[in-house]
């Protein structure tokens, strides 16, 4: 089974997957992007900020897409655990927010990088307003995070509307919840497959 889990910096993604790696011991636990070697030097370019063109930078991504899909995802569906930190909804999801490439070029190019190998299901760890603000006052804040609040929940939208786009499953969690119950949620839709 391949998932993912998805939310704005802060919402708790990475504990989430640390506990999940807990309960499925032979899983294996990928990211995108950033998730093979060849993924790893993308994301460092992308987050350099070198590219001028956010058309540019899109197709940095779908190459990270389709190498994580060719080297992770493809020789490992059929037998193991996947769970990944990010999939290509939150890929969509920026795309669309930067709204620069029309909504069917972002789909038909995941399509194409990704040969619609998607999650079986995407946990989306949705915040409020007022929680947002309070984590990221809790802590020093990326270049993303830089950005505010306001923008971060436009991403979470804009998550939301990702999905419906690719057809993949998106289960919404309260991530305002506490951790343990936010686990139990996620494995309870896991056995529901």
């Amino acid at each position: 089974m391949y998932i993912a889990i998805e939310g704005i910096d802060t919402a708790g993604k990475s504990t989430q997957i640390a506990l999940l790696a807990h309960h499925f011991k032979d899983a294996i636990i990928t990211k995108e992007p950033g998730g093979t070697a060849i993924g790893k030097e993308i994301r460092e370019m992308v987050l350099s900020a070198k590219a001028q063109s956010k058309h540019a930078e899109f197709l940095l991504f779908l190459a990270d897409r389709a190498e994580h899909i060719k080297e992770i995802i493809e020789p490992n569906i059929e037998t193991k655990m996947i769970i990944s930190d990010r999939s290509a909804i939150s890929g969509v999801a920026y795309a669309l927010i930067q709204g620069e490439i029309p909504k069917d070029d972002i789909v038909a190019l995941n399509h194409f990088a990704t040969k619609k190998l998607y999650p079986e299901k995407v946990f989306l760890l949705k915040l409020t307003k007022k929680e947002l603000q309070y984590r990221l006052s809790q802590k020093e804040l990326d270049g993303i995070e830089l950005r505010g609040s306001e923008y971060l929940l436009q991403i979470q939208d804009a998550i939301i509307e990702a999905a419906q786009l690719l057809g993949i499953e998106l289960v919404i969690i309260d991530a305002t919840q506490s951790i343990e119950s936010i686990t139990k949620e996620i494995l309870n839709n896991i056995k529901l497959y």
